[in-house]
């Protein structure tokens, strides 16, 4: 028996590796009630989360660069081609325009412009609520101190009436009292607190109810946040079209804010654009103003010459020679103005080789390579002030236009200088027809001679005058049609959804974490769990059969057996002792049956096994004797709570002593005598060695059915070793949840090499509710029914978390 026990052992080790999944599951299904205790709290917390959470929205707007390649938007401007003012200009590249979009100089303008430093809350009972547009009271700050510029300020504001405000910190002490429009001179500085336009739909309880809070941020802060918080994108690489978006807790304050950020773009990139535009007419005002005076005084002196000699006009042969001077001047102050202009650009272009300032265009050079030239280096300006906005001094792309704007204006420098000697040439050669004229007009009297020459000068400076006037109105249309740089697709929009948090996710995520967390903690308890808890551990560790597990009794009482019980831990002790008939073979020589009962170490319960074995025995009307045969620890009269008295110990090292002395029985157990251990003496392993031990179990044998011998733990002494021989049956205790399982090494070496004989489990006290081994609980007591198995009624609360 003990060889087909070893194979089927071998068999169940080599399957054992195999995965159940049931069983797996079940390891985790017996804790059902911490998932579903885990679920509820993570959901509840979850609700909780999402209800004092403030949601988060997402606004975003569309817009499309213009005078781009990719835009094909550049011949808005085409109509004004013919006036010379439109330059071909290069056009935008999509990433410059995405960083200046986020520069901080555009989203400091943004930031100005909305007044984004100051923020207005409401004070709840658990968060504060950004009120923005809402807000009943707006600060207006006149001067902030230097001390609190760098610092963010946060003051409550509480209305005792409509006119009295105190200002309060947020600890709730006084700062000042005052009224609406009232000059406030505070450590912060000078502000006034103004009713905004919402202010008069506030009745008088609502102001006073209202915990407003004003905070005072530092705008390098706020603008790192909103750099920060700000995503653009491009549609596609092949695309000029710009997707902006923004996330936050008011969907009026981001869609402001986005829509702005495109304004403030567009006045930038019109600056931008105006730059040449308003140095040009700053310098044809100031030319303007000089030639116009000049031309003042020479009407007065033809009127005044006019006046002295009484003249009223010019004779034939004088109009022809006005007329053949003046073509001739004409040529030589056009010439002139040429070559000053040539040199303020040649002194200009000196002193801003460092500076990368634009130049004036569209003077009317006759060259007109220098005017391509002075458009092209403008450009260059232009490109290197916008690059200069996102890019450090060392950026190589930076680098490269510096030295292209140099190199330009080494060319200019020459062009300008070659300029200027073609034009000395030609005004040597204007000046000889000029004397060549005047000796014609030598033959005109005098006066009107000197009437030649004024008038001369009066056409000149008219005609220069009108020429301005004309280059003005030019450069005034330029700055006019000046388009923006960024053409709105759409609006800034959010549709209300709120992007974060996601309830269905929120409540997802708490749903797996509440499943998750008694998860891992069953499975790392399972894992790090080396104790012996079911019938199938045992099996799986040891060959030695198995006769029975005794369930966790719900009272107190030891002896758990009777005639009228019926709980789960009475019903079976009676399936072991049936069991017993299975391993004990039937004797012919009338002898009783000794079955000896030992465990691994102390405190598995060996003496409770022994006494309700014993009783249930005694019930089946068999003479039953127990013996406490633990020298050491004796039990026995413990758990009967009866006084020690004299025993096993006495009897064998006193001759005089017989067993029926020292043997005993108990009122609660009818047909069970009991030898208790005795005294505890200082030799046991020796004792237990004397021939009086042998006489002992002769004599009990011939007068009991059944001798349960509570012994000694194998583990600790070698005392059940000692007495093993005079065993028919050894029942091995082990306790679940208590014994750890290489413990069961030892039991199944002493089966193997049969140290004690006919071996045979007992597991006690296991867990009814949990379902280990083969997917059945400990339900003792089915097939009766309900109403003949005693149950002990528990709390609920004890029942969830049993």
């Amino acid at each position: 028996m003990q060889e087909n026990n070893e194979k089927e052992f071998s068999n169940r080790l080599e399957t054992s590796e195999t995965l159940n999944i049931r069983e797996e599951l079940e390891k985790y299904l017996t804790h059902w009630k911490w998932f579903l205790i885990g679920s509820i709290l993570a959901l509840s917390l979850a609700f909780i989360y999402l209800r004092y959470t403030t949601p988060q929205y997402n606004a975003t707007t569309s817009i499309m660069i213009k005078d781009n390649n990719k835009s094909g938007v550049s011949a808005e401007l085409a109509a004004f081609e013919d006036l010379g003012i439109i330059g071909g200009g290069s056009a935008n590249n999509t990433d410059n325009e995405i960083e200046i979009l986020k520069s901080r100089k555009i989203i400091g303008n943004v930031v100005d412009s909305l007044k984004l430093t100051i923020s207005y809350f409401k004070e709840g009972r658990v968060k504060l609520s950004e009120l923005y547009d809402q807000t009943p009271i707006e600060i207006n700050i006149i001067k902030k101190n230097k001390d609190f510029r760098d610092k963010d300020t946060i003051f409550k504001l509480i209305f005792k009436d409509s006119k009295d405000i105190e200002l309060q910190d947020l600890e709730g002490n006084l700062i000042l009292t005052t009224k609406l429009d009232e000059l406030i001179n505070s450590e912060i500085g000078q502000f006034k607190l103004m009713p905004s336009e919402l202010f008069d739909k506030y009745s008088k309880e609502d102001l006073r109810e209202l915990n407003l809070l004003i905070k005072l941020s530092n705008r390098n802060n706020v603008i790192d946040t909103y750099r920060g918080k700000i995503s653009i994108s491009s549609v596609d690489k092949n695309s000029s079209v710009l997707i902006m978006s923004l996330q936050g807790a008011l969907k009026p304050k981001i869609e402001d804010i986005l829509d702005e950020l495109v304004i403030q773009y567009n006045i930038d990139a019109i600056k931008d654009k105006n730059i040449v535009s308003t140095k040009t007419k700053v310098f044809i005002e100031d030319r303007l103003l000089s030639v116009g005076n000049d031309l003042a005084l020479i009407q007065d002196n033809v009127k005044s010459y006019k006046t002295k000699f009484g003249i009223t006009g010019l004779s034939a042969e004088g109009e022809l020679a006005l007329e053949a001077v003046s073509m001739n001047n004409q040529q030589i102050v056009t010439l002139k103005s040429e070559l000053s202009l040539a040199d303020w650009i040649q002194k200009k272009l000196i002193k801003q080789s460092e500076e990368y300032d634009v130049l004036p265009t569209n003077l009317g050079f006759t060259d007109a390579s220098i005017s391509t030239a002075i458009m092209s280096y403008n450009e260059l300006v232009m490109q290197r002030n916008k690059l200069l906005v996102t890019a450090g001094e060392k950026n190589p792309q930076l680098i490269e236009i510096q030295s292209q704007i140099s190199t330009l204006n080494k060319n200019l420098l020459a062009s300008l200088d070659n300029l200027k000697k073609s034009l000395e040439i030609q005004l040597q050669q204007l000046n000889t027809e000029a004397s060549k004229v005047g000796a014609k007009t030598a033959s005109i009297p005098l006066i009107e001679r000197g009437m030649i020459d004024i008038e001369r000068q009066k056409q000149i400076y008219a005609e220069l005058y009108s020429y301005l006037l004309k280059k003005k109105e030019e450069t005034a249309i330029s700055l006019a049609v000046t388009v923006p740089n960024a053409k709105i697709i759409d609006y800034a929009y959010s549709n209300g959804v709120p992007v974060s948090p996601k309830k269905k996710i929120v409540y997802l995520a708490a749903l797996v974490i509440g499943l998750l967390i008694p998860f891992l903690f069953v499975y790392v308890k399972n894992v790090l769990d080396t104790k012996i808890h079911s019938r199938k551990d045992i099996e799986q560790l040891t060959s030695i059969p198995f006769i029975g597990d005794v369930p966790h009794s719900e009272t107190d009482a030891k002896v758990v057996i009777g005639n009228d019980s019926r709980t789960s831990t009475a019903e079976s002790f009676r399936l072991i002792r049936t069991n017993l008939d299975f391993m004990l073979s039937s004797k012919t020589d009338g002898l009783g049956q000794t079955v000896f009962v030992t465990s691994t170490t102390s405190g598995e319960g060996k003496s409770f096994i022994s006494i309700n074995l014993a009783a249930a025995l005694s019930l089946s009307n068999k003479k039953v004797l127990l013996v406490g045969l633990d020298l050491r620890a004796p039990k026995v009269t413990e758990y009967l709570g009866i006084a020690e008295r004299k025993g096993i110990t006495n009897y064998i090292t006193n001759d005089k002593i017989s067993i029926d002395e020292i043997k005993f029985s108990i009122p609660e157990i009818k047909g069970l005598d009991i030898l208790s251990s005795g005294v505890i003496p200082p030799n046991p392993a020796e004792l237990l060695l004397s021939d009086r031990v042998k006489d002992l179990f002769e004599q009990v044998k011939k007068d009991y059915d059944y001798i349960i011998i509570d012994t000694a733990p194998v583990n600790l002494v070698t005392d059940t070793l000692l007495v093993a021989k005079y065993a028919d049956m050894f029942l091995y205790v082990t306790r679940a949840n208590y014994l750890d399982k290489r413990m069961l090494n030892i039991a199944q070496t002493l089966y193997r090499e049969q140290k004690l004989p006919n071996m045979a489990i007992v597991l006690n006290d296991t867990d009814m509710t949990r379902g280990y081994g083969y997917g059945y609980g400990y339900g003792y007591g089915y097939g009766y029914g309900n109403a003949y198995v005693e149950r002990v009624k528990k709390p609920w609360y004890k029942r969830i978390l049993s």
